[in-house]
């Protein structure tokens, strides 16, 4: 065994790539030279040809696998004429120029804009003025901002019964408002007009869109502005501001008039009821006025002067029972005679009981038996009757 050991001193020197390169190609180029010496009846040219014709074939064949995405559909048409409309999922036409494929996208919700150019990026509207200024049925012209929002619904009318739809889409949209307005008064529109209006325009875009076979159908019809040009603005907001009052004003001349006539038909009933009542009042006490005067005249007739006598002494009973002060003719002089009415009683229990000054219990004393003679000899009636 021999102990020499490598010299380390000795560095091995980097590999020439280049002559590696060369020598790979080299070995290469021999192989294939000798598997065409062996295999030369497999290089001929019509056996290359075909082998060309079959990858071409299968290439060609395979262009034809297609995906249709969730929400689009696929119309195939054959030689440009309409063939077939493939749902969702993986499938298989002739190669073109036989069949193509188209995509369509039927679940998109589209907008156009009549009257502006969505500019929602630097926020806000650039307006159109050639296309948002109408003229009204009573001749003046406001600024109309439409939007529109369709979708498509059928793939196939979409793409062979109209050339551009969202331009036909737009034309339409913005013939149907001309006319809108231009059948309709600027006050209508601008106030209590905008869903019927809205409503109109939806309808007429979807009865002609139908009619065209369009393939489309509109979801909602968006009036976004509508108002006078801006020459005009302040005066028209003047307008509306009169109009506004005046409506305000009838509004609560309504509002007093709902609430005066009530309170004057009640005042109305009210009367007549207390007039009815004191009617029938009238008429009930004067009806038991002529009984009782039917009644005192038979009595009357049976007994003249006894009746004549209490009449009198009842109706002296009535004059005199409300005076404090009564005048008695006698023979000597008059006397007068001076009821005490009871005097209050103080309340409280820090009244006085001289307070009050000493009043006598026995009114002043007369000749009761004089002055009744004398009353009954000066005031008796004379007697009509024997």
């Amino acid at each position: 065994m021999s102990s020499e050991k490598p010299d380390a001193s000795k560095q091995t020197p980097p590999p020439d790539w280049k002559l590696e390169f060369e020598k790979q190609w080299k070995s290469l180029v021999d192989k294939t030279l000798a598997f065409y010496g062996q295999n030369k009846n497999l290089f001929s040219l019509p056996k290359i040809a075909a082998a060309l014709a079959g990858t071409f074939a299968l290439v060609w064949l395979a262009s034809g696998i297609y995906i249709v995405g969730e929400g689009n559909r696929g119309v195939v048409t054959r030689f440009g004429a309409y063939a077939d409309t493939t749902k969702p999922g993986p499938h298989w036409h002739l190669p073109a120029p036989i069949e193509r494929v188209s995509i369509v996208n039927v679940e998109q919700q589209r907008f156009i804009e009549v009257g502006y150019a969505d500019a929602s990026r630097i926020n806000k509207a650039a307006v159109n003025n050639q296309e948002s200024l109408m003229l009204t049925r009573d001749e003046n012209i406001i600024s109309v901002r439409l939007a529109v929002q369709y979708q498509i619904n059928n793939a196939r009318d979409y793409l062979f019964n109209i050339k551009n739809g969202e331009q036909t889409l737009k034309q339409l949209t913005e013939s149907v408002l001309r006319g809108v307005i231009g059948r309709n008064d600027m006050d209508f529109v601008l106030t209590e007009g905008r869903s019927q209006i809205v409503a109109e325009i939806k309808s007429e875009i979807q009865h002609t869109m139908d009619d065209y076979k369009a393939g489309i159908s509109v979801a909602s019809v968006n009036l976004q502005d509508a108002q006078p040009p801006e020459e005009v603005q302040g005066a028209f907001e003047d307008a509306i501001r009169a109009r506004e009052d005046k409506q305000r004003l009838i509004n609560e001349a309504e509002a007093y008039v709902n609430e005066i006539i009530p309170k004057a038909r009640g005042a109305a009933s009210r009367i007549n009821q207390e007039a009815e009542a004191y009617a029938a009042e009238k008429v009930a006490k004067a009806k038991g006025e002529t009984e009782r005067f039917d009644q005192l005249l038979v009595e009357y007739e049976k007994n003249p002067a006894i009746t004549r006598k209490r009449l009198f002494i009842e109706t002296k009973e009535k004059l005199l029972g409300s005076v404090n002060k009564i005048l008695v003719n006698t023979d000597q002089a008059p006397a007068l005679y001076m009821p005490f009415q009871p005097s209050p009683v103080p309340h409280g229990p820090t009244a006085s009981p001289m307070s009050e000054p000493s009043l006598s219990s026995e009114p002043q004393t007369v000749d009761k038996t004089a002055a009744r003679k004398a009353a009954s000899t000066d005031l008796r009636p004379s007697r009509s009757r024997p």
